[in-house]
C-alpha cells in the first residue's frame, strides 16, 4: 500500500483520524466489499493520494469490519468520504462522486500553492527586507488571481521601496467592493509617502526640467537622482527619453544607467520585462 493511503483500524484509528488530520487534511474513505461504488470510487481517491504527494493522507475503513467507528461518524449510506481536520470533520460527500468534483473539493481544505510564499514574505517584511518579500508576493499575486490579502502587501512592499507608482497600480485594480478601512489606511499612507518620497535636489531638478524640457543633461541627473532614491520607474522613464534621443548620449553612460536599473530590478520583475521590451524596440 503506498505511504499516502492507510487502512484504519481500532488500533489506528486514533492516531490517523485525531493526530494525523491536526498535520494534514484526512479523508476517510468508508467503503465495503459488497459495495460497488465504494469499488468505482476507491481507485480514483488512490489515484488523487498519489497525485497530491501526501498532502493528504488517505484512511481506508471498511464500514463493515469497523462497524463502531462508522457509527460514531453516524455513516447511514457507502460509499462516504469525510474530510477531517485538527480531529473534526469539515467536509464529506456520499456516492462515488467525479474526480473533477473530489478535486474541488480538496483544493477548497488544502493549502494553496502561495501559501508558503506569503509566510516566507510576512517573515522577510518582518526583518525590512523588502525586496526579497518583493520577490516572493510578485508571483503569489500572480497565481492567486490578485487575492486581496496579497495585493495589499504587495502595495505595501512597493510603497516601501518607494516604488509608489507601480504600488498605485495595485491599489487601483482592488475591486471596489473589496476596498476595506485597511485599504484606505494604505492609500493614505501611500499618498503621503509620495509627497515625501522625492528629495529636495529631486524636486529642484524637476522644476528645472520642466523649464527647459528638451534639456538633456538635466534629464540625465535627475534620472540618476531617481534610481539612487529607488524611483525605478521614473528613472527607467528618463533615460529611455534621453535614447530615443540619444542612443549614445554621455558616451554610452544613458544606456548603462539604464541597464543598471534593470539589473538593480532583478531577472522577471515586471517594471524590468516591461522596460527590457522598450529597450529592446528602441535598439531594434
Amino acid at each position: 500500500m503506498s505511504e499516502h493511503v492507510v487502512e484504519v483500524t481500532e488500533q489506528n484509528a486514533q492516531q490517523v483520524l485525531i493526530e494525523e488530520s491536526s498535520r494534514r487534511l484526512v479523508l476517510v474513505d468508508f467503503w465495503a466489499d459488497w459495495c460497488a461504488p465504494c469499488k468505482a470510487l476507491m481507485p480514483i481517491l488512490e489515484k488523487l493520494a498519489e497525485e497530491y504527494r501526501g498532502q493528504f493522507l488517505l484512511a481506508k475503513l471498511n464500514a463493515d469490519e469497523q462497524a463502531g467507528i462508522a457509527g460514531q461518524f453516524g455513516v447511514r449510506s457507502l460509499p462516504t468520504v469525510v474530510f477531517m481536520k485538527d480531529g473534526q470533520p469539515v467536509d464529506a460527500f456520499q456516492g462515488a462522486q467525479p474526480e473533477t468534483e473530489i478535486r474541488a473539493k480538496l483544493d477548497a481544505h488544502l493549502p494553496k500553492p502561495w501559501d508558503a510564499a506569503i509566510a516566507q514574505a510576512q517573515e522577510k517584511l518582518a526583518s525590512g527586507d523588502f525586496s526579497a518579500a518583493l520577490e516572493l508576493l510578485r508571483p503569489a499575486y500572480s497565481e492567486s488571481g490578485h487575492r486581496y490579502d496579497i495585493a495589499l502587501s504587495l502595495a505595501y512592499t512597493l510603497m516601501q521601496l518607494n516604488r509608489c507608482d507601480e504600488s498605485q497600480t495595485i491599489m487601483d485594480a482592488v475591486p471596489l467592493a473589496d476596498r476595506t478601512p485597511e485599504y484606505d489606511q494604505l492609500l493614505a499612507q501611500l499618498e503621503l509617502k509620495k509627497e515625501a518620497g522625492k528629495s529636495p535636489e529631486i524636486q529642484q531638478l524637476e522644476e528645472q526640467l520642466n523649464a527647459d524640457p528638451d534639456n538633456l543633461e538635466l534629464a540625465f541627473e535627475l534620472a540618476v537622482q531617481f534610481s539612487q532614491n529607488n524611483h525605478f520607474k521614473e528613472a527607467l522613464e528618463l533615460l529611455l527619453s534621453i535614447l530615443k534621443e540619444d542612443i549614445d548620449y554621455k558616451g554610452g553612460q544613458a544606456k548603462k544607467a539604464f541597464l543598471d536599473v534593470l539589473a538593480a530590478l532583478g531577472k522577471g520583475d515586471a517594471l524590468a520585462v516591461q522596460y527590457q521590451k522598450k529597450y529592446f524596440s528602441l535598439l531594434y
